[in-house]
């Protein structure tokens, strides 16, 4: 039987250009082993990415502030105090990048993100002053509260299914993944992971974004 898997999804199972590679859903859907999709993205992403893919709707979002697994959704953090954060950055001349609409933030319920391009210095002023962290996954500043991680995530999600997180297999690319690093037994790094990422994985990828994850769940089956 194939490995449990705590997966990453911008950078992870994603193509170069952003968009998911298709090739995922059909070995996703024929793993046969439990698929934990953690990411920093809202909770509504992973789980309709689950949906189309096939496979049970178990996530960890949000950077570890949302967990679903088996029906039941865990909510951590401080979505109000993050939520001061980006009103504070703004009332001082920053810009949280996505327009009026903000659908990256629409509909997040326990950190803010901010588009990679803004005021980075500024922000994590700010934060500090609120006490939240500043998480940078390489697409977005998150601010969270502090010790919300993925790996906290995924533990809880192993404590609800009654599974070993030393089993799963974990891939990502970013400083938000190295919680779900330390956590796992296997972990990899794909080539275009950020130094942290690369520093805390046992293994780096030669290959990028999906060619590394499927070149990884290929030596797995």
């Amino acid at each position: 039987m194939n490995r449990p898997l705590a997966l990453d999804i911008d950078g992870t199972l994603t193509r170069s250009n952003g968009t998911v590679d298709p090739r995922i859903f059909d070995v996703l859907r024929d793993w046969g082993a439990p698929v934990v999709l953690a990411t920093g993205k809202s909770f509504p992403y992973p789980v309709a990415l689950c949906h189309f893919v096939g496979i049970p709707e178990t996530v960890v979002a949000e950077n570890g502030g949302v967990v679903y697994a088996a029906d039941e959704v865990t909510v951590t953090g401080d979505r109000a105090r993050a939520q001061a954060v980006a009103e504070e950055f703004v009332a001082r001349g920053g810009d949280l990048g996505w327009g009026d609409a903000d659908t990256t933030n629409r509909w997040r319920e326990t950190e803010i993100a901010v588009h990679i391009e803004s005021d980075e210095a500024l922000l994590r002023a700010v934060a500090d002053e609120f006490g939240m962290e500043v998480v940078d996954t390489g697409y977005a500043y998150h601010v969270k509260a502090p010790g919300v991680t993925k790996g906290k995530g995924l533990k809880a999600v192993c404590e609800t299914l009654s599974l070993d997180p030393e089993t799963f297999v974990a891939i990502g690319d970013s400083e938000n993944d190295v919680s779900t690093f330390e956590l796992v037994d296997e972990s990899y790094a794909v080539a275009n992971a950020d130094d942290r990422a690369r520093a805390a994985a046992a293994t780096v990828l030669d290959e990028s974004y999906s060619d590394g994850t499927l070149s990884v769940l290929e030596s797995l089956r």
